[in-house]
């Protein structure tokens, strides 16, 4: 009785409980569940790769943290916590620092796609001139994403970012010999 009432105390003030520890996270510390948005939780959809990792966390992003949790002996609540967040090797953000990753980590398709079409090399330059970098992209194409200059020329972060965003808008449709 008294370990019931231990459980119903800690999850109502915010403590949680894994592998029979209670540990309270920060108060600044992001605790990622069901129902939450943004970057965090894109980020963690990448990290597990769930598609589209849209930033939010639903029930495809559910399974994918429960399972992973099963297989590293977690508890499987579905809950990113701190030790969850250890395991996948995110680091603790929190509310007031959260920023985004200098580098990003691709979505399998999309990994697939720039080996097709580039080697994952991000200075090729088509035979013709017309399509450049990791994922051959147009001129124009890579300056309505926001790029700056050549995309053969950007650094491989900024190609992966501006491909990701591609690949939300229109998804494999930009590479029909290489997305399908």
């Amino acid at each position: 009785m008294l370990t019931v009432l231990l459980v119903m105390v800690l999850s109502l003030t915010g403590v949680a409980l894994a592998q029979g520890e209670a540990t309270a996270p920060s108060s600044s510390e992001v605790v990622l569940k069901r129902g939450d948005r943004g970057k965090a939780v894109k980020r963690l959809q990448v990290r597990l790769d769930v598609e589209p990792a849209d930033g939010v966390f639903g029930p495809a992003t559910d399974r994918a943290v429960k399972r992973f949790q099963r297989r590293r002996g977690l508890t499987a609540d579905g809950i990113v916590g701190p030790q969850t967040r250890r395991a996948l090797g995110l680091k603790a953000a929190s509310v007031a620092t959260a920023a985004p990753d200098s580098t990003v980590r691709l979505p399998r398709v999309l990994r697939r796609i720039a080996k097709c079409e580039s080697g994952g090399d991000p200075t090729v330059v088509s035979p013709n001139g017309r399509y450049r970098g990791k994922f051959q992209f147009t001129r124009a194409t890579w300056r309505a994403l926001g790029g700056k200059g050549d995309p053969a020329a950007a650094d491989e972060a900024t190609q992966d970012r501006l491909a990701l965003k591609l690949y939300r808008r229109s998804g494999t449709t930009p590479w029909p010999t290489c997305g399908g």
